[in-house]
């Protein structure tokens, strides 16, 4: 069954701007809560940058030729707002040339799609914490996200169209290893589907579970949608394991789905 084009937009809105006013608060909250201790890592030569962003699933590089300017000290401030990226910080000719830079640029790498976004020195000429931290709200996908407006925002912006949302409460019991269990299969998916988490705890994520027609009474579950052709499906499931999400997401990827939504009607989805 396809939705049609507009419900496909009432999802996109949905998911972007359902929460608009915790996206100030989002940032305000993370902004209060600076921790002191983590510091950008200064990459002095093209292994020991290549290193930090293979290992890290979100790398945030600073690459200036200038270290005098303004929004040296508003990057190094991210790296202590931003505990679950990898920041780092180079000025050594070497690794400039060998990432193309010729002008002051902010780089992040997403290990999830293979991304690569840039800051160049016209974008950043104006640049403050605030819209910095929100570039890196908006982009921070790893290889499972936890959903909130601006991550919804970087979702649509990625090159990956089939986003899975695993729906439940972070307060369950079942939650750790439901998650390491989700962010194995998450790793099969690579360059295909995007994981998300929807944490059922938060009354305001609601909206969410009410689009795809899940109930409190179903979760845990899966949503999966294409918004090329699309395309959905879900499946509420009594326990996470990699088989069930691995089998879930294969046979949507194939086509497959598992129920008929055409003889379900649309009539019944509520329009946000």
């Amino acid at each position: 069954m396809k939705i049609t084009r507009s419900r496909c937009l009432i999802l996109s809105f949905v998911l972007v701007c359902g929460l608009v006013p915790e996206v100030t608060a989002d940032v305000e909250e993370a902004t209060d809560g600076l921790s002191t201790t983590q510091e950008p890592i200064w990459l002095t030569d093209v292994p020991a940058t290549v290193e930090l962003i293979a290992a890290a699933e979100v790398a945030v590089i600073g690459f200036f030729q200038d270290l005098e300017i303004p929004i040296v000290s508003v990057f190094r401030s991210m790296a202590r707002q931003f505990q679950d990226v990898s920041f780092g910080i180079s000025n050594h000719s070497e690794v400039l040339t060998h990432y193309n830079v010729t002008s002051n640029s902010i780089c992040l790498f997403r290990l999830v799609d293979d991304q690569q976004l840039h800051l160049n020195a016209e974008d950043i000429e104006n640049l403050d914490a605030a819209k910095l931290s929100r570039f890196i709200h908006v982009n921070n996908l790893h290889w499972v996200t936890e959903y909130s407006p601006m991550i919804a925002a970087g979702l649509f912006n990625t090159m990956v169209q089939t986003h899975l949302l695993l729906m439940m409460k972070k307060t369950s019991p079942e939650y750790e290893e439901s998650m390491r269990r989700y962010r194995e299969a998450a790793k099969l998916f690579q360059g295909q589907i995007l994981f998300v988490l929807v944490d059922s705890g938060k009354r305001e994520n609601g909206k969410v579970m009410s689009y795809f027609k899940l109930k409190e009474s179903q979760l845990p579950a899966l949503a999966i949608y294409e918004s090329v052709d699309d395309k959905w499906d879900t499946l509420p499931i009594a326990e996470v394991t990699v088989e069930k999400v691995r089998g879930f997401c294969e046979g949507f990827l194939k086509g497959l789905l598992q129920r008929d939504h055409e003889a379900e009607g649309d009539s019944g989805k509520e329009e946000l």
